[in-house]
């Protein structure tokens, strides 16, 4: 008789244990989709520490859910004038350099509430025939936000072509620029290793980087050569001063990006004048990938794509040595104007 009764109640507590865990998927389950789906107040403290609206970070579900089907264009224009969404010029750009992460520091940089970002590269004031399309369409390429919000772009080749910055100029004089550096030897090698990685893909020869960066007529580092052209920030920096105050430039660490993000965005959110909302919470480190990925919520996690972090090829050490050297009096001029020194060799 005893016997029975334990087995009956060990039976009952293995029911009650399976209705406990089923109810707990179900609460984890509910709060996601409620997170995702429900239009939420956009506003929870109306105005922040530097006098901005801000967005609860539950919002970040939201933007992510109905605003993506604004982007698809599956909302009517009733919807978005009930929404109070508008699409709006940026008010900060991401404008360089290529292979710095620019990539990464906008997807960060979309963690915080405040921000939304455009996914795809505009190239609006680099590329003429799109430029010739007038204001409105740049304006119309730009994702769905609420007005307090601030729309950021990026498109890395705006850095290094000349017409960019007058272009930018008169769209928005007062525009907040954002310049992401990389150690300039490793940029251009990252540069070289995109390019034949994609030449590769088509079954494309391609020259070993040290034919490529260095001059076989002069034995000199070939300044003709993009990739090395392209790291010579000083170059770069001197043509958009001649528009725009050092004031409106930040200057971001790339390589601490990779190692060491928070920092690096923290100091992006006090330059943007954003309430500080992005926190170690939203950055986990992957082993498996080898880098930083992003955590929105319990339910949203985000790396960025498998072509980021390629390996680069083994160059010469004389190369990278002579490209280092060519490198220092420019990096010396840009850690001048910047006010901001890296521990480039």
């Amino acid at each position: 008789m005893l016997f029975k009764q334990q087995a009956l109640l060990r039976q009952k507590l293995l029911v009650l244990g399976s209705l406990a865990i089923g109810s707990l998927l179900y609460l984890v389950a509910r709060v996601g989709s409620l997170d995702r789906l429900q239009p939420l107040c956009p506003i929870d403290s109306r105005f922040g520490p530097h006098g901005q609206e801000e967005i609860p970070l539950r919002a970040l579900q939201f933007k992510r859910g109905l605003l993506h089907e604004f982007r698809k264009g599956n909302a009517t224009k009733e919807q978005i004038r009930l929404h109070n969404l508008v699409q709006q010029l940026p008010k900060a750009i991401i404008i360089g350099v290529r292979k710095g992460g620019t990539r990464a520091l906008l997807e960060m940089l979309n963690l915080h509430p405040a921000v939304v970002k455009a996914s795809q590269e505009i190239h609006f004031f680099d590329n003429d025939e799109n430029y010739a399309k007038g204001i409105e369409w740049y304006r119309k390429k730009m994702p769905f936000s609420y007005p307090h919000q601030i729309t950021i772009e990026k498109s890395p080749a705006y850095f290094i072509t000349e017409e960019v910055p007058e272009r930018i100029y008169k769209m928005n004089s007062s525009i907040k620029l954002l310049i992401i550096v990389r150690e300039p030897t490793t940029r251009a090698i990252s540069d070289y290793t995109q390019v034949l990685e994609g030449k590769e893909r088509k079954n494309k020869t391609y020259y070993k980087f040290e034919k490529l960066a260095i001059d076989p007529n002069t034995c000199e580092v070939n300044t003709k050569y993009k990739a090395v052209r392209t790291s010579i920030y000083t170059k770069h920096l001197e043509r958009w001063l001649k528009y725009f105050p050092i004031e409106q430039f930040h200057i971001v660490d790339g390589d601490r990006l990779i190692t060491e993000p928070l920092p690096e965005l923290q100091l992006v959110e006090k330059f943007l004048n954003l309430p500080p909302r992005i926190s170690q919470y939203n950055l986990y480190f992957n082993a498996t990938r080898g880098f930083y990925c992003l955590r929105f919520n319990i339910v949203f996690n985000k790396c960025l794509a498998g072509s980021k972090g390629r390996i680069h090829p083994e160059v010469d050490t004389t190369v990278i040595t002579k490209l280092r050297k060519f490198f220092h009096p420019f990096n010396q001029k840009f850690y001048q104007i910047t006010g901001r020194t890296f521990n480039w060799p």
